[in-house]
């Protein structure tokens, strides 16, 4: 009988954190069935959408306060990236790399980024024509392989030669493309052309690496650093005071890429940086034991409560029971802290570390829930950013008891993979599964499906879970794109 128990030897030796890229997984999947939703006049309840872009006009109301499911999918992506640095660059600190080709790396990365944000906003079919036909669907197709040779991770077993021609073949196609692209409204390339989402993880990317690597080793600077985002934010938004705070907010080199403005975002990247920095630790530590372990039924009740926190912040939030839901908040939290006390073990340890954290951003977020008339995405508020660190924290923790402790990976296998594969994800449901369904007219037979809503929402499942299992495919056969 297959039954949950949860790990019998404390020795075992974590390599790498799959419960963060299972969080990952999820963000970019939830945010690509966003993106497949129907707009129907009749259509879906409004706790399906964005919340400040509510059937049935789906047009925007900046005063509408609340959020979605919708609106934890980025913030999500945005924590897993920061909870990555650590990591990542750590790994590249002790194999004795000097700062500098570190350094090198990590704008290297943003310059990939930077031309991933304009390329695949310039390559998709919609973009090509308001109504594509068989030649944009081909082309939309052709510029999605010939990202494949341009980021792909090659080999090691071919050639140097073998590697660097393939490099040169797919950025001189990617090139041609962009240089030989027509637009709907008659123009060629353009800078101001690009995916505003991957912009702004390319700001993160980049000075959400340096911050990392600034404050490696000083959590109170790291902090300090937050602080004083915090204050040239608030100096700068909802009411602009004016002055040289606000001169810098506005100030860019290059609006197309920069501007201060995303770097509010680093109030999500930087509480990701510390859960990355105690999961690294745990990964490294010894796995000791002194004393008897949290019992299964434990276990189980705090996985229960991680995604309890998700689904009452949800609801009370966007029902607007403030009072209520900041009660119940406070309670779980008690019952949270009372069911994590007493670890025994690294992993236990971890858990009670990452939820004294996940308790504090949330209390930080209830705190400015009032502030900016409310939480909302868009525009992002201090609550927004606060809030959905402490639920990305819950979900963490809740997918590492499922896979580390109980040991049942296999689970959130499909959210793994695609965690590891993100951009192909990100890429992939605009320019390989629409067009591939629209040259076999099997997007005519979903079409005539989806005669209400809710086929309509089972359409954008079937797309989006039609991606998932290529880019599972992908990373199985060790296919990974560089950014």
């Amino acid at each position: 009988m297959d039954t949950i128990t949860p790990f019998l030897d404390p020795m075992t030796r974590q390599t790498r954190a799959y419960a963060l890229d299972a969080l990952r997984g999820f963000a970019i999947l939830t945010m690509l069935l966003s993106g497949q939703l129907p707009f129907f006049t009749n259509t879906l309840p409004d706790w399906m959408y964005h919340a400040q872009v509510p059937p049935p006009a789906h047009q925007f109301i900046p005063t509408l306060a609340g959020i979605t499911w919708v609106d934890l999918v980025f913030p999500f992506f945005l924590f897993s990236m920061g909870a990555a640095f650590p990591l990542a660059l750590s790994r590249r600190i002790e194999k004795g790399i000097p700062m500098w080709k570190i350094s090198l790396a990590i704008l290297e990365r943003g310059f990939l980024l930077g031309f991933f944000a304009l390329y695949v906003q310039a390559i998709r079919p919609y973009t090509l024509s308001q109504n594509p036909t068989t030649t944009i669907w081909l082309a939309a197709l052709l510029g999605f392989l010939l990202l494949f040779p341009t980021l792909s991770r090659l080999p090691e077993t071919w050639s140097p030669a073998a590697r660097w021609s393939t490099k040169i073949i797919g950025w001189i196609g990617a090139i041609l493309f962009l240089a030989l692209a027509r637009y709907p409204d008659g123009t060629g390339f353009s800078l101001y052309r690009s995916d505003i989402i991957i912009v702004v993880l390319t700001n993160m990317a980049v000075f959400g690496a340096f911050v990392w690597l600034l404050t490696r080793s000083n959590l109170l600077m790291r902090l300090g650093i937050l602080g004083i985002l915090a204050a040239i934010r608030l100096s700068s938004i909802p009411v602009p005071v004016e002055g040289w705070v606000n001169t810098f907010w506005k100030f860019t080199p290059a609006p197309w890429i920069y501007t201060l403005y995303y770097q509010q975002y680093l109030f999500i990247v930087i509480p990701g940086m510390i859960a990355g920095d105690m999961i690294l630790k745990w990964i490294k530590s010894p796995q000791t034991e002194n004393g008897e372990r949290w019992q299964t039924v434990r276990l189980i009740s705090i996985t229960v409560l991680m995604f309890v926190f998700i689904i009452e912040m949800l609801i009370g939030l966007k029902a607007r029971w403030l009072v209520g839901t900041t009660l119940l908040t406070f309670v779980l939290c008690i019952i949270g802290w009372r069911l994590m006390s007493k670890p025994t073990n690294e992993i236990e340890r971890l858990y009670k570390g990452m939820f004294q954290w996940a308790i504090y951003w949330l209390v930080l977020g209830l705190l400015f829930e009032p502030y900016e008339g409310g939480i909302k995405k868009d525009h992002p508020t201090m609550s927004y950013y606060f809030i959905t660190a402490g639920l990305a924290v819950c979900m963490l923790i809740g997918f590492s008891i499922i896979i580390d402790v109980f040991k049942r990976r296999r689970w959130l296998q499909f959210l793994i993979d695609n965690g590891q594969n993100p951009m192909i994800a990100y890429a992939g449901i605009n320019n390989f599964i629409v067009p591939l369904l629209a040259l076999t007219s099997l997007s005519a037979v979903l079409d005539a499906m989806a005669v209400t809503p809710w086929l309509g929402f089972v359409k954008g499942v079937i797309i989006t879970m039609l991606l998932a299992w290529f880019v599972s495919f992908c990373t199985k056969k060790k296919i990974f794109w560089r950014t």
